[in-house]
């Protein structure tokens, strides 16, 4: 190999593979789950609970580890911390197809997690690296539209999976895919395997930080939980009961790093990020980014499911390819993003994407009901994907220029963050407000009284209108956040362009 150091494309080139993988990991076993329940042996409905822990391991443990491992490669090096990465990726990998019970499988499912979720943090600092202030917003956006793909392409691929082979075929091919990023990554990083400075890792703020975000994660999975269009009208507050002591030991974990980060000399976080004039509206932006983007998540499917189409077979396909029409302009957009940043600066871009978004949502609040044809949501959802897209690249832009250069796998761990805690936070939200509107409209129908023999018919022909109007007073929510949301981006600092 030759000795010359790697230019920045390839070094964009190779955590964007790895950054693939993990985002494809992530989403692939939605598609794969009924498999994996027979095959591991899980009871259901009785079992429903335990089962959730298949998607929900990796989801706690992907989130929990973002901080500190992106600040542990401003410690130790982006090459170590990235081929570590891999190689705990590549382990549970080779764990998992090999396991027989849900525990074993929840273990392997973890090891991916940790991996997957180290990679994207590292990446973003990696990229701030070798990419100077004003030239980092067009390989942010690449890296952009790479993550979304990779989300975008897992359930397809775990489809395929399922209908061809078997679902332990994900790992199996992962083991390649591992084996491969790792030599690459060896090579294209060994320029940022030496910091300039030594540091020491705060291992206190460390497990305060992780247990707070694992625990509050497990809190707001818990109220949450809309899993299947049949659950709306079944689930009680019985959840978020039983999910108190979580957000109590979350916020005891949260209050506990505030206080070991303000006495350590070599903080986890420096909370000084946060005083910077970008940094804060970069976060707070991408936090409700996310919280809006799961309504779109969510809720779509629940519309296609429950108003346009009953048939489940037929809404499963139809729901793919409605939600194709967001993805698919979402990877477009993280690109163009980072291209228009270039250009025009952060700002401008920020406050396009997120008044897009508003726009978007506005238009399927006031026009989706029970006669609204899949045409017509595909482009609406066309315009909301846009929007969610250009704000990608700036935003990251704006955190990881905010941090110096020891801070900015922290930077990168934390803006990532901002928008997967918007997202667990406007699911709970989202579920709450759902499902009393539901209640709401049901109990002021004119319907006879319940468990008489008309009840049953009435209500189901009810159900569409009523659906459509709760579901649609979500999507108007959506819009009046977006909108808050551009004031908030109007803070930013314009960025360099050009």
């Amino acid at each position: 190999m030759s000795r010359r150091t790697p230019s920045p494309g390839a070094v964009l080139a190779v955590v964007s593979f790895g950054v693939f993988i993990a985002a494809d990991d992530l989403t692939v076993v939605t598609t794969m789950l009924r498999q994996i329940i027979g095959d591991l042996r899980i009871p259901l409905p009785d079992d429903f609970d335990r089962a959730a822990w298949i998607v929900n391991s990796y989801l706690v443990a992907y989130v929990a580890v973002m901080p500190f491992m992106g600040r542990l490669s401003d410690v130790l090096g982006r090459r170590r911390v990235f081929v570590g990465a891999l190689s705990l990726f590549l382990a549970g990998s080779v764990w998992i197809p090999f396991t027989t019970d849900l525990g074993p499988f929840v273990a392997g499912r973890v090891m991916t997690a940790l991996g997957g979720g180290a990679m994207v943090p590292v990446a973003l600092a990696a990229i701030g690296d070798v990419y100077r202030e004003g030239h980092r917003a067009r390989p942010l956006g690449a890296l952009g539209a790479v993550d979304t793909i990779g989300w975008v392409w897992g359930p397809l691929f775990g489809a395929l999976l399922v209908r061809f082979l078997d679902w332990r075929w994900q790992f199996y091919l992962n083991v390649p895919l591992a084996i491969a990023g790792i030599v690459l990554a060896w090579w294209a990083l060994r320029g940022l395997d030496r910091p300039a400075e030594r540091h020491r890792i705060d291992w206190g703020g460390a497990v305060a930080l992780s247990a707070g975000l694992a625990t509050l994660n497990i809190a707001l999975l818990a109220t949450g939980d809309i899993s299947t269009a049949e659950e709306l009208a079944d689930l009680t507050g019985e959840q978020g009961f039983a999910s108190t002591p979580f957000f109590v030991v979350a916020g005891l974990a949260f209050l506990a790093f505030v206080v070991v980060e303000r006495r350590s000399r070599d903080p986890l976080v420096d909370l000084r990020l946060f005083a910077h004039r970008d940094f804060a509206p970069a976060i707070a932006v991408n936090f409700l980014v996310g919280a809006v983007l799961v309504v779109a998540m969510v809720d779509v499917p629940l519309f296609v499911n429950l108003v346009v189409e009953t048939n489940l077979e037929r809404a499963a396909v139809l729901s793919g390819w409605v939600l194709s029409a967001l993805t698919a302009t979402m990877a477009v957009a993280s690109w163009a993003g980072g291209v228009l940043t270039a250009r025009r600066g952060r700002r401008i871009v920020v406050v396009t994407g997120v008044a897009t978004v508003a726009v978007g949502f506005l238009l399927m609040g006031t026009s989706w009901d029970v006669a609204t044809s899949p045409w017509e949501m595909g482009w609406h959802l066309a315009i909301l994907g846009a929007g969610f897209g250009l704000v990608t690249a700036p935003v990251h832009d704006a955190a990881v220029a905010a941090a110096p250069p020891d801070r900015r796998g922290t930077a990168g761990g934390l803006v990532i963050l901002a928008r997967l805690m918007g997202l667990a936070v406007g699911l709970s939200g989202l579920t709450a407000w759902a499902l009393y509107r539901f209640e709401s409209l049901r109990t002021a129908l004119d319907l006879p009284p319940v468990g008489s023999p008309g009840y049953a018919e009435a209500l189901e022909a009810a159900q569409g209108e009523l659906t459509a109007t709760a579901l649609g007073e979500t999507f108007l929510f959506a819009a009046g956040l977006a909108a808050l949301t551009v004031a908030v981006a109007a803070v930013l600092r314009r960025g360099d362009g050009g």
